[in-house]
């Protein structure tokens, strides 16, 4: 099962969420393509909201021009 880290490019400041650069999780999938674009980026969402409490989508940064994602196994 390929592993990502996924990591936050810039400051953001969005519906009352703050962002802030390198904050960075890690998610393990069943496919091998950007979980970004799997499953409407879910196991991305979940990865932030278990780790940091805080919501990406309603942040609005759930793209790639917010967030770097890194193959790392």
């Amino acid at each position: 099962m390929p592993r990502f880290r996924i990591t936050t490019k810039r400051v953001s400041q969005m519906n009352g969420i703050r962002i802030e650069p390198g904050m960075s999780v890690e998610v393990v999938t069943n496919s091998f393509s950007n979980p970004l674009l799997t499953n409407g980026g879910q196991p991305v969402a979940d990865a932030f909201m278990r780790i940091y409490g805080i919501d990406i989508r309603r942040a609005g940064i759930m793209s790639q021009a917010y967030l770097d994602v890194e193959r790392i196994g």
